[in-house]
This record gives structure tokens, sequence and C-alpha cells, in this order.
């Protein structure tokens, strides 16, 4: 059960994040990097080996699309999956990172096949039909590198209003909730992610919103008030 005093913690949070639903809006749309699904599924795989997103993974990504997808090289899923690995380390040398990209492709290009649909329908329409409670028998849960904050994050890039049990995530909630009865249920994902959800419910809010406010505040000390990332945020 989340408590009535939490309202006012997260309402003063949320009032840090300027444009919170415009940014979830775009996520839960498919519309991030512009509406590029493959730019997306990259993102998801950079993102999946744990390194800071904005200083980290935003820069490799603009990278990739600036080599690869700005000249034609890489525009579709199906392009991610016939290029040679040695040239896609060029830009990202972690090959956990594309195996996991060339997966995930290869699963969303036999959707696209078996149903007739574009890159950025197969995303929905796998992220539609799946299920949190048994993630690690989804074809995508199943492809070595993929765990569960990979796999909450396409869902959402999906359309499905949920989160990811991050680190940055759970140790901002500690923080702003400020309940020493919470440690121990932030050590299980999906006890996290429940009580996220329920947290969410009961405060008016979104649990995508309750997850991007932390990473847009708490990441690389809140780049939304450094200005650093401004033209790229508005892509993401």
């Amino acid at each position: 059960m989340v408590k009535k005093s939490f309202k006012y913690a997260i309402d003063n949070y949320i009032r840090k994040v300027p444009n919170l639903k415009v940014h979830c809006d775009r996520c839960l749309n498919s519309k991030r990097w512009d509406g590029s699904i493959v730019l997306m599924v990259v993102d998801a795989s950079f993102t999946s080996i744990g390194l800071n997103y904005f200083s980290g993974i935003i820069p490799k990504v603009e990278e990739f699309e600036k080599v690869f997808v700005k000249t034609d090289k890489i525009t579709s899923l199906n392009e991610i999956i016939s290029t040679e690995l040695n040239d896609l380390r060029k830009i990202w040398k972690n090959k956990r990172s594309w195996h996991v990209a060339k997966s995930v492709s290869i699963y969303f290009s036999s959707l696209m096949e078996e149903n007739s649909l574009s890159d950025r329908e197969a995303l929905r329409f796998w992220a539609k039909n799946t299920l949190l409670d048994n993630w690690k028998e989804d074809p995508i849960g199943k492809i070595s590198g993929v765990g569960i904050n990979t796999f909450q994050y396409l869902r959402m890039m999906g359309g499905i209003d949920t989160l990811m049990p991050d680190k940055i995530v759970k140790k901002t909630f500690l923080k702003i909730l400020d309940d020493d009865n919470l440690k121990n249920k932030f050590t299980d994902d999906m006890e996290f992610i429940e009580f996220i959800h329920d947290l969410a419910e009961n405060t008016g809010y979104r649990p995508i919103e309750l997850c991007w406010a932390t990473w847009l505040n708490e990441s690389d000390k809140g780049p939304t008030k450094s200005g650093k990332y401004d033209e790229v945020i508005k892509r993401i």
C-alpha cells in the first residue's frame, strides 16, 4: 500500500522536470530518435551494459547515426543484421551490445515478415503481446545480454506504460520517499516495478513519467539543467 504522504514528495520532484509529458509521450508513441527504430534498438543495446546514458550512450548513438544512418548504410533492422560486426565495432566495441542489437533485429524482422509489418509496427506488436511476468521466456528476454532493464526499455519504446528498475530509478525513489522500510522491497526488481506502478496510480502520474523524471533529474547531474544536452533531449 502506497502512503498518502508520498504524493507530496512526488509532486515536488516532478515539478523539477520540464516537458516530462512530452518526453514520455514520444517514447510511448515509438517516436524517439525522430522515429528511427534502428536508433532505438541501437540505443537499447548500448544501454544494456550499464554506462551513463547522457555522457556514454548518447554520443555513440549519434556517432552511429552519422556514420551509418545518415549515409543510408543502415536504414532498417535487416541492415543491422547484414552489416559486418567489425564495421559496427568501429563505433562501439562491445560485442555483447552488437549481439543484442542483431538478435533483437532478427526477431523483430521475423515478426515483420510473418505479419507484414514495418519496423515500428513490429516493435509495437511485440510490446503489446508480451508480458512482464514471464519475460525470461520471451524471445527477446531469452537473448543473451538482455536483462530486465533492456526488456522493459524496449517495451516502453514499444508503447507500454511501465518503467525500468535500474539503479538510478531505485536510488532516486529511496531518496525522495525517505522511507527505510522500502530498502528490502527495492532489492527485488519485480517488486520494485509493482511498487512504482502502485505509486503512480496513487499519485496521479504514469509509471513511465516516474521513471523518466529520475533519468532527466539525476543522470549526469541533471542534464535538463546543464543545457549541454538541450538539442538531443528534444529527440529522445
